[in-house]
């Protein structure tokens, strides 16, 4: 089992049919109109792969960023100091609902209010069904989706006084819409997130809180180059139609747009981050 909550390498890009270099992926996180300035978002298991890309991403757009992270201070403290002093770090366990209780407390002492906030901590439990282990099932459980519903519950009431309207963005997985063979704990708790998503964009639509979730498919990054044989990766490689791993930037790039005003009538979505894998 890895965890995530608490990387990453540049996408290799493929040369043009005419030999010439390729262009510059889009959505660096330090390309700016400070669309997000004023802003405070929550970004829970910040400190490495996606949920680190996307403190970057909403810092380099204005907003001042609470990073969370549980075990990797080592990891959290390097990602705070690349996100600089827009970051803040703050430890807490989001499967324990009192300890995220008593940080959204803090946070929204502290920080004046909570506008942004983005559901990402998760663990990956790879496993059988008749060889999982209970343990295994209920952090999967508890993490993945009870720690959004958590953070969710815990943010909502100072979301919904955000000027201009909260928003929620939970990191969801093509595992979750697609299954997958030995990731039956994790499927489950993503395809919940995508349940909650569109559960909450109706109960809160009317407060004025949008919730979207991204589905990002083979992104580079620890979790998922943890114990994934080569041969592996080339048959999901060759499923990809546009042939390359995404990067944790392209899910931030998704990400911001979702947490922007640009997206003020967009809830209930899926926005997927795939290269194709799924259509």
């Amino acid at each position: 089992m890895s965890d995530k909550r608490d990387g990453n390498p540049e996408r290799v890009s493929k040369p043009s049919r005419d030999g010439t270099p390729p262009a510059k992926p889009a959505g660096s996180p330090r390309e700016s109109d400070g669309k997000l300035q004023g802003k405070v978002a929550v970004v829970t298991g910040a400190s490495r792969g996606i949920g680190r890309a996307v403190a970057l991403a909403l810092a380099a757009q204005g907003a001042r960023v609470v990073m969370n992270y549980l075990h990797n201070q080592a990891a959290a403290a390097e990602a705070a100091a690349a996100v600089g002093s827009a970051g803040v770090l703050v430890p807490f366990d989001v499967a324990d609902a009192e300890a995220v209780d008593r940080a959204f407390k803090q946070i929204v002492s502290a920080e004046g209010g909570v506008h942004i906030l983005v559901n990402n901590a998760g663990v990956a439990v790879n496993a059988l069904t008749l060889g999982a282990k209970d343990a295994d099932w209920q952090r999967a459980l508890a993490v993945n989706l009870g720690g959004a519903f958590n953070c969710t519950r815990a943010a909502l009431r100072s979301l919904m006084r955000a000027p201009g309207g909260g928003r929620i963005v939970n990191i969801a997985s093509v595992v979750g819409e697609t299954g997958s063979a030995g990731q039956g704990p994790y499927a489950a708790a993503k395809a919940g997130l995508l349940g909650l998503t569109k559960t909450w964009a109706r109960e809160y639509a009317s407060r004025g809180v949008t919730v979207n979730a991204v589905s990002p498919g083979f992104i580079e990054t620890d979790m998922t180059a943890a114990g994934l044989p080569p041969e592996r990766r080339a048959e999901i490689l060759k499923s990809i139609p546009l042939g390359c791993v995404g990067t944790p930037e392209d899910v931030a790039a998704a990400v911001v747009y979702l947490a922007s005003p640009g997206a003020g009538y967009v809830t209930g979505q899926v926005l997927r981050v795939n290269g194709g894998l799924l259509m």
